[in-house]
């Protein structure tokens, strides 16, 4: 016997009982951006290596161990994209998108990283995406998190809490590197392998590290707060006033660093003790100098991904219901001309009642197993159609919640009546002669 395939690991496979979850949240989102009046853009999976490298950091942990990246028969390294804002940049600057223009954009779809999988983190992950471009001030920062915060409500999400930060400009963060090295080599015995490593390429990086035995220090290295150039400063003192004025709690952690090599100035993360390690369910920050940095004119940018995966856990751990995806009337039909008719009339009550859901028995069956059928569906109505039923032209109609009555109805009456029993209006638009 040939082994049994399966998807490749960290690869899930999203089953029926999972999607409500998710499409509540894709649901909810695509709602809420509308209201603010951000517009969707979609790009490939598949990007040209050398975007990745040029934007996220040719030294970072996801462009030299994380990347799927390929050579295809052209012979160009291509990657399948491990976070959505480069291709989303690369996209603006091909298509003019900010030539004498301002964007509010977003995005969603998988993303893909050679990780060790785990609860939260998987080799394909989803996430959304908000980007904002052209906006220089510290309000358009508020603003992106006030659309987090509000994702948040409309998903009975409580339990997060919102950590900022800055990093300054490119300028004052070499400056304050070089003090971080020189700080972290007379303390290179309390150093992990990962730390140093990143000692020589990324070593704010060793501030987010989260391994106890380094935590002192951590602790005692000096604090990219105390070296923020002046605009900077002035630009996080008013973004934090502003967080207040708008009622949003957060605190200052001046640990706060992000792993890609382009974010400038604001930096946040929504985090939550909901999901053990993976406690990050919301990151992002200002990458004024990403656009310039990838061949477009200099333009102020900031933006945030969540893990759809993390959302859906903490839905989940909170008990939040998701609600499936049930028909409203089930059609048992009974007869081979039950069966002819059925078809029409489904589609005649689809259309008199769109969104309501109609689900015509498929495969024939007893009445008595169609009737299992219909209940299991979870519809609020069964309508059952035999060839007696036909010859009279009527149905009869079944409610399968509360007290189970039947009635007979004709069959030129049926959408008007099952309108009435469900509490919907019918579509004036349908084509009542189908």
């Amino acid at each position: 016997m040939k082994d049994k395939l399966q998807a490749v690991r960290g690869m899930n496979d999203l089953l029926t009982d999972q999607l409500p979850w998710w499409q509540l949240v894709e649901r909810s989102a695509c709602t809420l951006f509308a209201d603010y009046g951000y517009q969707e853009l979609r790009v490939p999976l598949v990007e040209r290596t050398e975007l990745f490298k040029r934007s996220i950091g040719e030294h970072t942990d996801i462009v030299e161990k994380e990347m799927y990246s390929f050579e295809d028969r052209g012979g160009d390294s291509l990657s399948l994209r491990p976070e959505a804002t480069a291709g989303l940049v690369r996209a603006a600057i091909e298509h003019g998108l900010l030539h004498n223009q301002k964007q509010r954009l977003w995005t969603s779809g998988p993303m893909f990283r050679h990780e060790r999988p785990q609860q939260g983190r998987y080799r394909q992950f989803h996430q959304i995406d908000c980007e904002a471009f052209g906006y220089e001030g510290p309000d358009v920062d508020v603003e992106v998190i006030q659309i987090s915060a509000r994702l948040w409500r409309m998903l009975g999400i409580t339990d997060v809490r919102l950590r900022v930060n800055s990093l300054g400009t490119p300028e004052s963060r070499r400056q304050y590197r070089a003090l971080l090295v020189a700080y972290f080599e007379r303390h290179r015995a309390a150093l992990d392998a990962d730390s140093l490593r990143r000692l020589e390429s990324n070593p704010m990086r060793i501030l987010d590290s989260k391994n106890p035995a380094m935590q002192e220090a951590i602790a005692g290295a000096p604090a990219l707060a105390d070296h923020l150039d002046p605009d900077s400063r002035a630009h996080f003192e008013r973004f934090c006033d502003l967080l207040g004025a708008g009622g949003i709690p957060y605190e200052v952690d001046p640990r706060l660093v992000r792993g890609l090599d382009y974010y400038t100035r604001t930096v946040f993360e929504w985090t939550t003790t909901a999901l053990g390690t993976q406690d990050a369910v919301c990151s992002g920050g200002r990458y004024d100098g990403l656009v310039a940095q990838l061949g477009g004119d200099p333009t102020p940018a900031i933006g945030w991904a969540l893990g759809i995966e993390r959302i859906v856990g903490l839905m989940q751990a909170a008990g939040k219901a998701a609600d499936a995806t049930v028909p409203a009337v089930y059609l048992v039909l009974s007869g081979d001309r039950a069966e002819r008719a059925g078809l029409a009339i489904a589609e005649r009550l689809r259309d008199a009642l769109p969104g309501a859901g109609c689900l015509a028995n498929m495969g024939g069956g007893s009445l008595k197993s169609q009737m299992k059928r219909a209940d299991k569906s979870g519809a609020q109505l069964a309508l059952i159609i035999g060839d007696d039923e036909i010859a009279r032209g009527s149905a009869a109609v079944r409610k399968l919640r509360g007290d189970a009555s039947q009635q007979d109805c004709p069959l030129h009456e049926l959408p008007e009546r099952i309108a009435a029993l469900l509490g919907r209006k019918l579509n004036s638009r349908s084509d009542d002669g189908r």
